[in-house]
């Protein structure tokens, strides 16, 4: 359990992901019954960009550094509620920005350095529950959730163990099972095909369906040590979902298309039907 996120806040898989769990959140709020959003792998909840850790890799600066200037109006949401908040902002400081009084947020948190700012950030807020525990193991313990008929699950791990996207497949599967309504999100990382293919394939023998993959690539998925890109799947997406991951994409292309990234490229697929 070494992975830390502030060493990679505001990075361009931060703002693919960060943008797209905003347009599912204002789909959500379409209607007006409540949901409940659970975040399996919430981090710390804000960011100092400006600290030793983030300095140390500079990831945010070809990230949100250069999305913040983009005037593309699929990304206006995403810059001004992170403006709004202050201090960068991971998912579960998004995600409460959002909330109305009827819904709420589970936070679930592992490392012990950072569930004690994350406690903190949402000491005094009734809409939102703070739990040191393992996310997958939330899943289980949490889900369907109480009261709610609508739900949300954005799973992030970290991706430092071999087997992270197996247990990707089986929450997805417990999920599906267990909270039928719920839309699943979980973001994945791209080092090189192998594993993606993989990833795909076991989502199909599993036999889960309504699946959506978007990805987003800085280059070409041929060196696995480095990043070269990101993935969000999304299962029993809202409509429309598509055609604003689309739009979101192709404005995160033109803000973070750099000397650097210059053949930035992305797609959506959908691997299983309806």
């Amino acid at each position: 359990m070494n992975y830390r996120h502030i060493y990679h806040a505001g990075n361009f898989a931060d703002c693919v992901k960060h943008a797209i769990v905003l347009s599912i959140l204002h789909s959500l709020k379409r209607k007006q019954t409540g949901f409940s959003v659970l975040d399996t792998h919430a981090g710390r909840g804000k960011y100092d960009l400006s600290s030793l850790e983030a300095e140390k890799t500079g990831e945010w600066e070809s990230g949100i550094g250069l999305a913040q200037n983009s005037t593309a109006e699929a990304l206006q949401d995403y810059l001004s509620t992170i403006h709004y908040l202050g201090l960068y902002p991971g998912s579960p400081a998004l995600i409460r920005y959002l909330l109305r009084p009827q819904d709420q947020l589970i936070a679930c948190e592992l490392h012990p350095e950072d569930v004690k700012p994350l406690r903190r950030l949402f000491r005094s807020d009734p809409q939102v529950a703070v739990h040191h525990r393992d996310g997958y193991e939330a899943l289980r313990a949490l889900l369907p959730p109480k009261e709610f008929k609508r739900g949300f699950i954005l799973i992030d791990p970290p991706f430092e163990k071999p087997d992270d996207f197996s247990k990707c497949v089986e929450a997805i599967a417990f999920t599906r099972t267990h909270f039928r309504a719920g839309i699943i999100a979980v973001w994945f990382p791209i080092k090189h095909r192998t594993p993606i293919r993989q990833f795909y394939q076991a989502l199909k023998d599993a036999a889960i369906q309504d699946i959506i993959s978007c990805e987003f690539l800085l280059r070409p998925a041929l060196d696995p040590s480095r990043l070269n890109g990101c993935g969000m799947l999304l299962v029993n997406a809202p409509y429309g979902t598509q055609q604003n991951i689309m739009a979101i994409f192709e404005a995160l292309k033109q803000a973070l298309t750099t000397e650097n990234t210059p053949d930035i490229q992305y797609s959506i697929e959908r691997i299983t039907e309806e």
